[in-house]
């Protein structure tokens, strides 16, 4: 039973109800007159007792139908409300009503609003906070890892590439007999020796340590996104529009996107992807779709290190990550995070 129906019901028995306690005084005060004039004065042919009951009904019908409307509106906003908040969007502008508990509740949500944003500002500090200090370590230990490298390329495969090409140099400048076919042989040893030397170079110019351009999400996803599609056999589509996001909250998409795309990569066996970086009402919005074999989220969420690094990192930005896949039918990840106010205290 709806609101409607029970205010209608409620209606017609309280009319029902007066009109038989305007009937106990009347016959009350008139024992013996009033039955006789109820049922002997007719209206359309009909006793007045009978139109006056009809009557009560109808007008009890109505008013419980309007008021019934009017309270399914104004808990119709309430539920918006709670809808908006369980979504993660803001709750509409200040509403007031005319019922004092209902007032009392939307202010309790417009609170709980607040709070959530307050919440969500801490946890997105809290994220830059992290992951500059991630970063700053993570690059120290790469600095130090890439020289460790590229000296130990360099003092022993790169010396010992360089020894291998002056020999094969003097081999084959050398005046002894050699037929022609061993000289082609010679020559294409000397030359994938060379060539071994310039790739050597060329990693050893990777490993220097050099100071590293700050990207922003877009270019990053980008990057990415361009680097996978000339190296994978895979049909890869993306829109990406420039936002201005904190460093916490770049890092932690970015990671998302990463560990995604290695899932789609490892499992998925698709033959398409399709990644979205949009701003929409109040929230940033990443999402990543596969037309892979799919798999059963409820099963697979328990047990997977990788799915539950992605809830950790969407939830330490104040944000919420939804997964939905179907066996056969591909995979969806999707990521929101609100929008904070940043002037809002």
């Amino acid at each position: 039973m709806n609101v409607v129906q029970r205010q209608m019901l409620l209606s017609i028995f309280h009319s029902f109800l007066l009109f038989l306690i305007l009937v106990t005084v009347g016959w009350l005060l008139f024992p013996q007159d009033l039955f006789v004039f109820l049922w002997n004065v007719r209206i359309f042919d009909l006793p007045m007792g009978v139109v006056l009951l009809c009557t009560v009904i109808l007008i009890g019908t109505i008013i419980g139908a309007l008021s019934g409307v009017d309270l399914r509106k104004k808990l119709h906003v309430l539920e918006e409300g709670m809808r908006q908040l369980g979504s993660g969007y803001r709750i509409s502008s200040p509403h007031t009503f005319a019922l004092q508990e209902m007032d009392a509740i939307w202010s309790r949500m417009s609170q709980l609003d607040f709070h959530i944003q307050e919440q969500t500002k801490i946890a997105q500090k809290s994220a830059d906070d992290k992951a500059s200090s991630q970063e700053k370590m993570l690059q120290e230990i790469i600095s130090q890892e890439r020289n460790r490298l590229a000296r130990e390329l360099h003092d022993s495969v790169s010396q010992q590439l360089f020894a291998a090409s002056m020999l094969m140099s003097a081999v084959t400048e050398g005046k002894g007999e050699v037929s022609e076919a061993k000289r082609k042989q010679l020559n294409m040893i000397e030359q994938m020796i060379q060539q071994a030397q310039l790739e050597m170079r060329a990693l050893l110019l990777h490993l220097r340590p050099v100071a590293l351009k700050d990207k922003t999400l877009q270019e990053g996803m980008e990057e990415l996104l361009l680097e996978l599609s000339q190296k994978v056999p895979l049909e890869i589509r993306w829109k990406i529009e420039a936002m201005k996001l904190s460093k916490g909250i770049e890092d932690h998409l970015f990671r998302i996107l990463q560990e995604s795309v290695s899932n789609t990569l490892r499992h998925a066996k698709a033959t398409s992807l399709e990644v979205l970086l949009i701003e929409r009402d109040g929230l940033h919005i990443m999402r990543v779709t596969d037309d892979g074999v799919g798999f059963e989220v409820d099963k697979n969420k328990a047990g997977s290190y990788g799915l539950q690094t992605m809830h950790e990192r969407a939830l330490e930005v104040g944000g919420s990550l939804k997964i939905v896949s179907l066996p056969t039918r591909g995979t969806r990840l999707e990521v929101r995070v609100p929008i904070v106010e940043k002037g809002r205290e």
